[in-house]
């Protein structure tokens, strides 16, 4: 440094500064100007607040970074991004790059890889970028739903207000409270009954078995019974029965049948019409005969004390 003049020792310093300040910059921006990685391009409509620097992530680590944003004045409406991607992240074909920010504004690239995992897009390469709102577009999209709620939140609340001013809430609720008092001393009340049942059981169960076994015995007994029915019934001369049944039926169809062809009185009485009509003539001379005799009797029978005349 002694051979060195003022002038340059001055010089050296400020260069020094320079590149000290280059290089803390590029730091503070995320840049490492020390790795090796490789170029690709993106291309946006809207970069929605992306900048230099800004980070480029895959899977939510960081895989590379911004490096410039250049407006293609060429195709309006493009934006190119150039970014720098770790030589070791592999790009699949399908890929998308997507811009992404927090609800503290810090915006990234997202790289949602694609499915091919065979094929991968070469450096120098372009991805295709979109834009993906995050939570804030979460939040914007719900906005016109909390605006149609609004009205219905605020007619809830007028009903609520209603309801309290009611001075009959103070009485209602007091009555709620008695009944949840009444509730819970009727629940005691069941517990003690239970516990009384609990403890009457065992000797419940003993009477229940011996009810039980009276029921058999007494079913035994109906057993018995019904066994010395069937020996009665069984002891029956049943086939006697049915042959002294069997001969009256036939008696029967033999005197039905003397009716049918006429024999005996009865037969011909059914059956000979000249001996109907005779007998039906002689019961009507009959009944002139009684009553001529009731009207003129004297006709028939005569008294006297003197003897009979001579007509």
């Amino acid at each position: 440094m002694k051979g060195f003049t003022k002038e340059i020792k001055i010089a050296l310093v400020a260069i020094v500064g320079i590149v000290l300040l280059f290089f803390g910059m590029n730091f503070l921006k995320g840049v490492n100007l020390f790795s090796s990685g490789n170029t690709y391009y993106i291309t946006f409509n809207n970069i929605s607040g992306l900048s230099g620097s800004s980070p480029v992530k895959a899977d939510g680590y960081k895989v590379g970074t911004v490096t410039d944003i250049n407006y293609d004045f060429e195709h309006p409406g493009q934006i190119k991004v150039e970014v720098d991607i770790d030589e070791q992240f592999k790009v699949p074909n399908g890929t998308i790059a997507e811009i992404s920010s927090d609800l503290l504004g810090n915006v990234q690239i997202d790289l949602v890889k694609g499915l091919d995992m065979e094929g991968f897009i070469q450096p120098m390469g372009t991805i295709e970028g979109r834009i993906n709102g995050g939570a804030l577009a979460q939040l914007k999209e719900m906005v016109p739903h909390v605006e149609r709620l609004l009205p219905k939140i605020d007619s809830i609340l007028t009903s609520v207000n209603y309801i309290l001013a009611d001075p009959a809430l103070p009485s209602t609720i007091h009555h709620a409270e008695q009944v949840t008092y009444d509730l819970t001393t009727t629940t005691k009340q069941i517990n003690n009954l239970m516990a009384s049942v609990n403890k009457e059981m065992p000797g419940l169960m003993g009477k229940a078995g011996g009810v039980l076994d009276n029921a058999n015995s007494a079913m035994g007994n109906v057993v018995s019974v019904a066994d010395n029915i069937n020996g009665k019934i069984n002891q029956l001369d049943l086939e006697s029965t049915l042959n002294e049944l069997q001969a009256t039926l036939g008696n029967l169809k033999t005197f039905s049948e003397a009716l049918n062809n006429g024999k005996g009185s009865l037969g011909l009485l059914m059956n000979d019409r000249s001996m109907y009509d005779n007998l039906n003539a002689t019961m009507a001379h009959a009944d002139s005969l009684l009553v001529n005799l009731r009207e003129h009797p004297k006709r028939y029978v005569h008294f006297s004390v003197f003897g009979k005349k001579d007509k």
